[in-house]
């Protein structure tokens, strides 16, 4: 009996042992996994541009597909635009944004004069659409050419966004000296166009841009690009500018194609990103494009994950450089970035 009794008893023991092991070992895994959710945002902001403005649109559909497919809450943040939206991600303020080609090359290499340093952390991520640029005036004005702008007072774009930064250098290329240039965001030009306070307004964005499409049901505009020799004049000084067509049907004003300039928009973030964030990220949006494409119609330009290819020269993250090879494209050796080429 009493060898019974102590059978059972180095039994309970060994039990007790047993489970507290477990206990242990669950413990562990639970750290483990409380220290990788921090390094995994639950929430991140997203700098877009100005209101009315493709950007602002696009940084609504982003915070919808973060959420219903990651989990992550977002912050849509009205900015400035890409030049702003360098200058926060840089100072951790927003954890994604958007950019044109225009800023990434002058952020990037530190050229631009609203560059106070090199903008080197900054990482590609994912592709988006080509940025026209286009012009409208006033049908009572008469204009429909840029070239007429001289002398006049007209509306750039939001200072630090890409026609606020670009409009100046456009018309400084073509020897164009304006009256006053209006710094304002898209939704405000359009507001002081049917005010009568402004006859002119230039703007880029993904088309169609929804404050053009305000105006024109509510006053008769005339839309133009720039094309030929003018249009030969701003690449040669602006080099990261390529040729782009409007196509006729995107406003109700035009009566065809138009010819004119364009660049091609990323989404980025800085190399301390967390890379599992980043490539379920990359994942979702390729793998839910369509979402994005009932968002804003430009999404279609990046339907096709080789998009990615737009960009031949800007560092990616490892997390989207993940997927890109994961999914069989062959990326250019001038986008793998320092800490790729240390740890793999």
């Amino acid at each position: 009996m009493k060898g019974i009794k102590k059978f059972y008893l180095i039994t309970f023991i060994l039990i007790i042992m047993l489970l507290a092991a477990c206990s242990s070992e669950e413990a562990e895994g639970e750290d483990s996994g409380e220290v990788e959710e921090r390094d995994y945002p639950s929430t991140v902001t997203i700098g877009t541009a100005s209101q009315g403005g493709t950007y602002y649109i696009w940084g609504g559909g982003l915070a919808t597909l973060l959420e219903q497919n990651l989990d992550i809450t977002s912050n849509v943040e009205v900015t400035g635009g890409p030049v702003h939206n360098i200058q926060l991600l840089d100072v951790d303020d927003i954890q994604l944004g958007m950019v044109t080609m225009g800023p990434l090359y002058e952020g990037y290499y530190g050229e631009g004069e609203w560059a106070s340093k090199e903008f080197s952390d900054i990482r590609v991520i994912f592709p988006m659409y080509n940025t026209p640029f286009q012009w409208w005036s006033t049908a009572s004005s008469g204009v429909t050419s840029i070239t007429e702008h001289e002398g006049e007072r007209v509306g750039i774009g939001p200072a630090g966004g890409t026609p606020g930064t670009y409009n100046p250098l456009i018309y400084e290329a073509l020897g164009i000296e304006t009256g006053d240039q209006v710094a304002a965001g898209a939704s405000d030009m359009a507001s002081q166009m049917l005010d009568g306070q402004l006859d002119h307004i230039g703007f880029s964005a993904g088309l169609p841009i929804a404050a053009v499409t305000e105006v024109e049901t509510q006053a008769d505009i005339n839309i133009y690009g720039i094309d030929g020799e003018e249009r030969e004049k701003v690449m040669e000084a602006l080099p990261y500018f390529t040729e782009f067509v409007i196509p006729g049907d995107t406003y109700e004003s035009l009566d065809g194609d138009v010819e004119t300039i364009a660049q091609f928009n990323f989404g980025v973030v800085q190399k301390e990103a967390n890379e599992e964030f980043v490539y379920d990220l990359v994942k979702a949006y390729h793998e839910n494009i369509d979402q994005m494409i009932s968002t804003h119609a430009s999404a279609q330009e990046s339907e096709d994950p080789a998009a990615i290819l737009e960009n031949k020269e800007y560092p990616l993250h490892p997390g989207a450089i993940r997927y890109y090879e994961e999914i069989g494209i062959d990326l250019p050796d001038a986008v793998y970035p320092p800490e790729w080429e240390q740890n793999n």
